[in-house]
């Protein structure tokens, strides 16, 4: 049965108890150590796709101890912040995890980072540790004396000069309970940093609740119990790994998934992979459901899947199609921030319509709102904004040591996400694209998902993003770049078949007036398309 059986009920009845004091080591991992010792929390999957291991919740419970111990031996304490630079390894857990029962603030950050990109983090965060594998230190390495604050060095991995190995060190410290620290559910618990699809990354702060509300992203939207396998694809690095990873699916009970994909994945055995495992609830960005669009998916055993999610940016209704044809279930879509919890999304208990991005989540009020803080109509293109009266679970307070932008997104009662989307008549959101994104076009307002969503229709197109180019007659036009499928070459007769294919399904002044025809689309190294860069280009 669907943890939310009738939406409306479910919006007006459906709270998270937040007590005074909150560890999620201690009273999330340490409570189910001690209850269900046995029950597998996690399966690692090695790099080769073919070693699995499994970890149960006593094993998180004592590599938490353990790290507890060796973060207090190096004095880092309550309140320090703690670079982490890992890719998918059970190590990136016990960091974390011993992290939490410290009090210290772990900063995320994905293996791609280069060393400028590192001592950024690291000094506008003041971070005293880190903790890199082999690549991200001999990067480190390299600014690491500009890094004043950066007292000691962990690798995992080969030994290095100057650096703990912290494998080694983790096994070295006692086995006996590490004490847990009475943090408060409003102290620091983690630092993000923003992907940066528009501007240089912002640090974002939660605080010790952030992890209870993803209590509603794992329970509604992923609609987990203890009995499901979640797997959701993700890098470290970034705010979808505690979505998916981490907090609400472990409050819950579930067991997580996680596979140390080096390099290009390896598609088909990722799906193969689902079957083997076990898993039940599957999470991958629209990236991968396009890849898969492109395979033959009836080859695959698809009998233990019974949900299916999508985040980062919304997901194309004829991936949809092709998706749910194959394997059974529907990809519900999710929408959110690093500076929140889910926020809108698609449950199972209400009908899906393609290309909606759903309808809010339980405890937030989430709406369309004009820049004076009124609500639009239905219809009406707006503003996606959060009511911060009373505050909700699951949204930061504002920017870290950045009052300027802070004041830019909390004004009116509202917390101003970025972007524009409009609200039917059901109370459905449909996304137009960030604010940053929307084209203006002859006085149109032309939103780049809609016509990227027409793009993708066309049988020639696996990828699609559009922007906005000056136009001196216009003030700009829509200029797509196209990553083409196999079989297709780009052309002036492809140009203009494409063309003719969006003013048939979408409002003829949407077309692109130029089209470019690329073998990648840049993106953020948490897979969202750079617009910026596309935007320059054109």
């Amino acid at each position: 049965m669907a943890n939310m059986t009738n939406y409306d009920e479910t919006l007006a009845n459906f709270r998270v108890e937040v007590p005074d004091l909150f560890n999620f080591t201690g009273d999330v991992i340490g409570a189910r150590a001690a209850e269900t010792p046995d029950k597998i929390a996690l399966i690692g999957v090695e790099p080769d796709g073919v070693t699995i291991n499994r970890y149960s919740f006593a094993d998180l419970a004592g590599w938490a101890h353990r790290t507890a111990h060796l973060l207090r031996s190096h004095g880092i304490s309550k309140g320090d912040k703690v670079f982490v630079q890992l890719p998918r390894v059970v190590e990136w857990y016990a960091v974390l995890l011993g992290c939490f029962q410290i009090g210290a603030v772990p900063m995320p950050g994905t293996t791609q980072l280069m060393p400028k990109d590192q001592s950024y983090r690291i000094n506008q965060a003041g971070a005293v540790a880190a903790f890199c594998d082999e690549a991200g230190a001999a990067r480190l390495a390299e600014v690491s004396d500009d890094c004043p604050s950066l007292a000691t060095r962990f690798v995992v991995g080969a030994p290095r000069d100057g650096w703990t190995e912290f494998t080694a060190a983790l096994e070295a410290m006692p086995a006996e309970s590490a004490a847990v620290e009475p943090t408060r559910s409003d102290d620091p618990l983690l630092l993000f940093f923003t992907s940066g699809t528009t501007a240089n990354a912002k640090m974002v702060q939660h605080v010790g609740s952030y992890a209870l509300s993803h209590e509603i992203t794992a329970r509604f939207w992923h609609d987990l119990t203890p009995d499901d396998v979640h797997w959701t694809v993700s890098d470290t690095g970034w705010a979808k790994a505690a979505w998916g990873k981490l907090f609400g699916q472990w409050i819950i009970g579930a067991t997580v998934v996680m596979w140390d994909i080096v390099g290009k994945p390896d598609f088909a055995r990722m799906l193969e992979l689902i079957a083997e495992l076990g898993v039940t609830s599957f999470c991958c960005p629209p990236t991968l459901f396009r890849t898969f669009a492109q395979m033959d998916l009836s080859v695959y055993d698809w009998s233990g899947l019974r949900h299916c999610t999508s985040a980062g940016e919304p997901l194309n209704p004829e991936v949809i199609e092709i998706w749910e044809k194959a394997t059974g279930t529907v990809p519900y879509d999710g929408y959110g921030q690093t500076e929140t919890s889910v926020l809108v999304a698609n449950y199972p208990s209400l009908a899906v319509k393609p290309g909606s991005m759903g309808r809010p989540a339980p405890g937030m009020i989430v709406d369309v709102v004009d820049q004076d803080g009124q609500i639009c109509e239905d219809g009406q293109e707006g503003n996606i904004a959060i009511q911060t009266d009373p505050w909700p679970l699951g949204l930061f307070r504002g920017y870290w040591q950045d009052d300027e932008r802070t004041a830019e997104v909390f004004q009116h009662g509202w917390y101003y996400t970025g972007d524009r989307a409009y609200r039917d008549e059901d109370g459905y959101l449909w996304f137009v694209g960030r604010a940053d994104d929307v084209i203006l076009s002859a006085a149109y307002r032309i939103g780049p998902f809609e016509v990227e969503s027409a793009l993708i229709e066309h049988p020639a197109v696996v990828e699609a993003a559009v922007v906005a180019k000056p136009d001196a007659v216009r003030g700009n036009i829509v200029k797509a770049f196209i990553i083409l499928a196999p079989g297709y070459e780009g052309s002036d007769e492809l140009t203009v078949e494409i063309q003719e294919h969006v003013k048939a399904i979408t409002a003829p002044y949407k077309y692109p007036r130029e089209i470019v025809y690329l073998a990648e689309l840049p993106k953020t190294i948490s897979g969202k398309i750079r617009r910026v860069e596309l935007r320059e280009m054109a």
